[in-house]
């Protein structure tokens, strides 16, 4: 089983990049997508439903902002669009789609870099969103959560942990709650545990400030979160950087 979790920055923009023909060209069972910057009336057949695949979509109200998707090569026995909180839900940032025991969620968690209210609504969400996490797992089910978590966990984890260690994505506070989704409620960092040392070649996303991307000065901050059971299956991940989709590159993890 392949599942793929991509940041495209706007639909739009990344299919005119060719993401959707990179996209087919994985035969991935899922892909999970986040920052739609689209709504419905802006979504092409091609990107509602690729070859071969369904789409299910959680758009945000405002216009030209967030939003999520998953792609799937066979329908959802359900679908759950948001976590029943309005401000949340809102802004387009859950998806979750069921198929027998198996949860694939696609999750944007906010930023807080524009600002001190931007990263107040991040930790309001990361309180809020903790419980939910923590149901999530007392379900029973298998459940792969996928998509930009706007968190950095480790020194690692980013190229410049000295200098960031008082921004957005990077804080303490914003460490530590990663570290409890870990280590409290038993999530595993599918990526992280596969390649437990993997520096550079790890990093998801590059700043369009100065020469990020050709100095290779990243963060990882894309990720499969699984429950463990789940996790235990996965065989080998990689993040594709031969193509430019956005300013994030695709995470793709393989499982039994």
């Amino acid at each position: 089983m392949r599942v793929i979790t991509a940041n495209l920055n706007g639909i739009r923009s990344a299919t005119s990049k060719g993401f959707f023909d990179w996209m087919l060209s994985q035969n991935a069972d899922y892909i999970c997508v986040q920052e739609l910057k689209a709504q419905q009336a802006d979504m092409r057949d091609e990107m509602l439903s690729p070859n071969g695949y369904i789409g299910y979509f959680h758009y945000a109200e405002k216009k030209g902002y967030s939003g999520v998707g998953i792609y799937s090569k066979q329908p959802a026995d359900e679908i759950i669009v948001g976590l029943g909180i309005a401000d949340i839900d809102a802004e387009g940032r859950y998806l979750e789609a069921r198929f027998g025991n198996l949860s694939i969620v696609s999750l944007y968690l906010p930023s807080g870099s524009s600002g001190d209210d931007r990263q107040q609504v991040k930790f309001d969400f990361l309180a809020r969103f903790y419980p939910h996490l923590q149901a999530l797992v007392a379900s029973g089910r298998d459940v792969l959560v996928c998509g930009d978590w706007n968190i950095a966990h480790q020194q690692i984890d980013l190229k410049n942990w000295k200098s960031n260690q008082k921004n957005s994505g990077f804080l303490p506070e914003e460490r530590a709650w990663m570290t409890q989704v870990l280590s409290d409620l038993n999530w595993v960092d599918v990526y992280r545990v596969l390649y437990p040392d993997a520096t550079a070649e790890a990093y998801t996303w590059w700043s369009n400030r100065g020469q990020a991307w050709a100095n290779n000065v990243g963060w990882r901050i894309d990720y499969q979160l699984a429950t463990p059971d789940f996790a235990a299956k996965a065989q080998s991940a990689s993040v594709y950087k031969e193509q430019r989709f956005s300013d994030h590159s695709p995470l793709i993890v393989d499982y039994l």
